[in-house]
């Protein structure tokens, strides 16, 4: 079991044209994976930011069945990486919903995980409103996998507000959590740095947080800021906006010894 990991966020600006994203996210994990990386992490909708919220029922998917998982599939395995595919819309029952899922591919491109998102944003504050309930469909189970022996947790964006649903993934802990996203610029210059810290703290793990950063073609401008942050709240890298790798090592010493030092997982009384 190796003593570190080398992951990296991919920060994307997503269009409302599937192969030029698709085309995009390669480019990116080929740098990663030049760069040494092991595991990427691609943002929320990084394959489609659509012009309104229904676009994305077209480009939907079956499970293991379809274009953009194939691509995702065939890179893992080009480029011998554990890839997070960020989101992916796929099927349900309901035409008129998707799942927003996100998807885990091993060096071989076997898909290993998949997590449907389970926390549906809303927002109005007058000027923008957003409501992902129209086209999306809630899923219901906290997912983590094994990757090299380390032990990842599956959220997505909205997710973040939400403490209950990474304390259930920390039974057994996580060394690592995941939030792909798409925060909108206003939520974001409020809340996102602060609420991945305190996740990482709470949660004595390491927090990787791949983002939608700059002015769409679509109309809408995402907060980016694509962050790794230590058990300890403290911020190992960072990419305002524009497409970029933000890369870092995951460290078993430097868990051990937050754990260790301020034994707070092991202090859970509720």
């Amino acid at each position: 079991m190796s003593q570190t990991l080398r992951i990296a966020a991919l920060q994307m600006v997503s269009t409302p044209d599937v192969a030029r994203n698709l085309a995009a996210a390669s480019r990116l994990m080929a740098q990663a994976a030049a760069d040494g990386v092991r595991l990427v992490a691609l943002p929320e909708y990084f394959c489609l930011l659509g012009r309104n919220d229904r676009d994305k029922l077209a480009v939907a998917e079956a499970l293991d069945d379809g274009p953009i998982q194939a691509h995702l599939a065939a890179e893992a395995r080009r480029l011998g990486l554990w890839v997070i595919g960020g989101t992916l819309p796929l099927r349900t029952d309901d035409p008129e919903r998707v799942r927003n899922s996100c998807l885990v591919w091993n060096p071989d491109g076997t898909r290993v995980a998949r997590y449907d998102k389970i926390h549906l944003f809303a927002f109005d504050n007058g000027r923008e409103r957003y409501d992902e309930g129209r086209a999306l469909q809630a899923g219901a189970e906290p997912v983590a996998v094994d990757v090299d022996g380390w032990r990842v947790g599956l959220s997505v964006c909205y997710d973040l507000r939400f403490p209950e649903l990474y304390r259930t993934l920390m039974n057994p802990p996580c060394d690592l959590v995941v939030v792909p996203s798409a925060f909108t610029y206003t939520t974001g210059a409020a809340h996102w740095e602060l609420l991945l810290r305190a996740r990482a703290v709470e949660n004595q793990c390491y927090v990787l947080a791949p983002a939608q950063g700059g002015q769409h073609e679509n109309g809408r401008r995402t907060w980016g800021h694509s962050l790794l942050c230590d058990p300890w709240g403290e911020r190992l890298a960072c990419q305002d906006e524009g497409e970029a790798v933000v890369a870092g090592a995951l460290d078993r010493d430097r868990l051990a010894a937050v754990r260790q030092q301020l034994p707070a997982l092991a202090h859970r009384r509720l």
